[in-house]
């Protein structure tokens, strides 16, 4: 038996859904017809790893942004219509530009899509006077499910946490002691790779869909705009979670949280 309120329980089960549903390839796939799969053995080696070098300084600088943001408060609902909006036309320009257009858009993007997570966050009253709410940010874009689901004995969402558990920690200690002084520190180094070998496949996964010649701005358009939705849906349940578990503790969140994914 739940140890969660009702109304909490059911923000579970939505946490839930959010974070173990579909994965942003398969979102891909439905909107193109194609596995995304075919569509990344069309991409070169020398593509992906510009694609990764990409990654890696869009999430430095969104490092620095979670860290110094800013704690007041703002309304959650603009920020995702105009972040995502934001997104959707920096798309639609790097669509039109090619890859060279895609690979400078995709800080600028980034950076739109952390502002609205940030503000998700608060949401859900994470306070950004603590060095882990503003990593806990960043971890949005490690969160993607990428196996089917039920598929492995534990959830996609707690596997990966548990992965970035231990980088997590030193980062948050270094930020908690010397802030963003140097941000070449290990610890910092650390954490933003982890996060990048994840979110660097959702990247490579979204520019192979934005290279089939469907509309060219009109598709990076449209791709931008799930990418951006995509974020969102998981920093929503992320921090539905983190919530949850500041009130009832993070084992009975997580007892539950597996209930609730093996029942649907």
């Amino acid at each position: 038996m739940s140890n969660l309120s009702p109304s909490d329980y059911a923000d579970l089960q939505t946490a839930v859904a959010k974070l173990e549903t579909q994965s942003f390839a398969m979102k891909i796939a439905a909107k193109l017809g194609m596995p995304v799969e075919v569509l990344l053995r069309r991409l070169p080696a020398p593509v992906q790893s510009a694609i990764q070098v990409s990654v890696d300084k869009a999430l430095e600088q969104c490092l620095r942004i979670a860290v110094k943001a800013p704690k007041g408060k703002s309304s959650v609902r603009t920020y995702k219509r105009s972040h995502t909006a934001a997104a959707a036309i920096t798309g639609a320009v790097g669509g039109f530009f090619g890859l060279p257009g895609l690979l400078v858009e995709l800080p600028i993007t980034t950076t739109l899509m952390l502002h609205s997570i940030v503000e998700i966050a608060r949401s859900q009253g994470e306070d950004f006077l603590n060095p882990e709410s503003s990593l806990a940010s960043l971890e949005v874009f490690a969160l993607s499910p990428q196996n089917s689901r039920g598929a492995a004995k534990d959830s996609a969402y707690y596997a990966t946490r548990t992965a970035l558990a231990q980088v997590t920690r030193e980062a948050v200690s270094y930020v908690t002691q010397k802030g963003m002084a140097k941000e070449s520190a290990p610890a910092l180094l650390s954490f933003v790779s982890r996060i990048a070998s994840r979110f660097g496949l959702e990247v490579s996964e979204k520019v192979a869909a934005e290279m089939v010649p469907v509309a060219g701005a009109v598709g990076g358009l449209t791709l931008n705009v799930l990418f951006s939705q995509h974020f969102q849906s998981l920093a929503e349940g992320h921090f539905i979670v983190r919530r949850l578990e500041r009130k009832y503790g993070s084992e009975a969140v997580r007892q539950d949280y597996e209930l609730v994914r093996s029942s649907t």
